[in-house]
């Protein structure tokens, strides 16, 4: 397998200028650059650049992949945007990790496989992951804590350690952070039995009336100050942050009810279960669909030799045209035609059909691909 490695990188909170991507022209004359990304593939020699340097200077997402088995991806935030404590509280091993840098912290995710992988449709493939950040920014933790399951089926944590708090929605992954997962290689089975404490989504929305009643009690100079900032510079990130002080106060409130955390090993052993009793279900039904179709094949086998009763004579007939023509197809639609005379003649409990086949058999000695196909349908 020939070594084949892929680089995205996409800025989204502002665009490159013109004097950064002459910058990064300088490291690839090949290289795909726009003023929101830069894109590149190596089959051969490797990537000039320093990727983390870049996500400090440049880009706020990342997505790498080589076919020997690594897959990265990062996200830059501003800090405002995603508690450094929090982050470190899910990510905090050698595969899920953060760092922080002149007010921007940096999300990573890796993941590695000695098995290695194919690669299909990669440009592009940082778009279907890359909402995450969004989600991130927005307060949703079950990107984090994919991350902590990710060093958890690594083998990173000692049995005992206990999990982070679960965040709500993880048995109801957006189409982004499924991308993630699955990019990840999270196992199926330990995310299932991960999500079976993580409240419903929906349950941890937005109440109409509850942050206006959270509002009400914000002081009118600072309401002022947050309005006049979205109007004079538009500053939506004034918003996201509204409402991760919204959820943290909310969360505060409910602390008392979190449901109780479950260790590393608890989970693996839990995931291990779940697996087995997939895979038995799924041997389970496999059997029955088998069995389904063979009962339909047989019934559709048993309909077309009613369809050649009172035929026999008129096939044998045909059986000689065919093998006279001395041709491969010829041989095989005879075969074909055999082989539904010798079924019915054994529903028939006869006799004949061996008779027969043997005189056939005698007739043409001296064609060898015939009798070899005789053989080989068992006639």
């Amino acid at each position: 397998m020939s070594e084949y490695q892929y680089y995205e990188f996409s800025a989204i909170d502002r665009p490159l200028s013109a004097r950064e991507m002459n910058e990064l022209r300088s490291y690839s004359t090949r290289a795909h650059i726009t003023p929101t990304s830069f894109v590149n593939d190596y089959s051969w020699g490797s990537f000039k650049g320093d990727e983390h340097a870049w996500m400090e200077r440049y880009f706020d997402a990342y997505l790498y992949f080589a076919n020997w088995g690594t897959h990265v991806v990062k996200f830059r935030l501003p800090s405002n945007l995603l508690d450094p404590a929090i982050a470190a509280e899910y990510c905090s091993g050698d595969l899920a990790f953060v760092h922080e840098k002149g007010g921007k912290i940096i999300l990573t995710f890796v993941s590695e496989s000695e098995e290695g992988s194919d690669w299909v449709e990669s440009e592009g493939r940082l778009s279907s992951i890359i909402s995450v950040r969004a989600e991130l920014a927005r307060g949703d933790l079950r990107a984090l804590y994919l991350g902590w399951l990710l060093g958890a089926q690594a083998g990173e944590f000692d049995d005992e350690e206990v999990e982070p708090p679960v965040p709500p929605g993880l048995g109801e992954l957006s189409a982004s952070l499924e991308s993630l997962a699955e990019f990840l290689r999270i196992d199926r089975d330990l995310l299932h039995v991960a999500a079976g404490t993580s409240p419903s989504i929906g349950d941890a929305g937005l109440d109409r009336n509850e942050v206006r009643t959270w509002i009400s009690e914000l002081a009118t100079k600072e309401k002022d100050e947050l309005i006049t900032s979205l109007v004079v510079e538009g500053d939506h990130s004034l918003v996201t942050g509204l409402v991760r002080r919204f959820l943290k106060r909310r969360a505060s409130k409910t602390a008392g009810l979190e449901t109780s955390r479950r260790t590393v090993g608890l989970l693996l052993g839990a995931a291990e279960s779940c697996a087995t009793e997939r895979k038995r279900i799924e041997a389970e039904e496999r059997a029955r669909e088998k069995a389904r179709c063979e009962q339909e094949a047989a019934m559709a086998r048993d309909k077309h030799l009613d369809s050649l009763v009172g035929r026999e004579s008129r096939l044998w007939g045909e059986i000689d045209r065919l093998i006279a023509t001395r041709q491969p197809k010829g041989y095989d639609q005879a075969v074909r035609l055999l082989i539904d005379l010798r079924d019915l003649d054994v529903r028939r409990q006869g006799g004949e059909f061996r008779r027969r086949l043997d005189a056939l058999r005698q007739e043409n000695m001296g064609k060898p691909s015939l009798i070899k196909r005789l053989n080989k349908a068992g006639l």
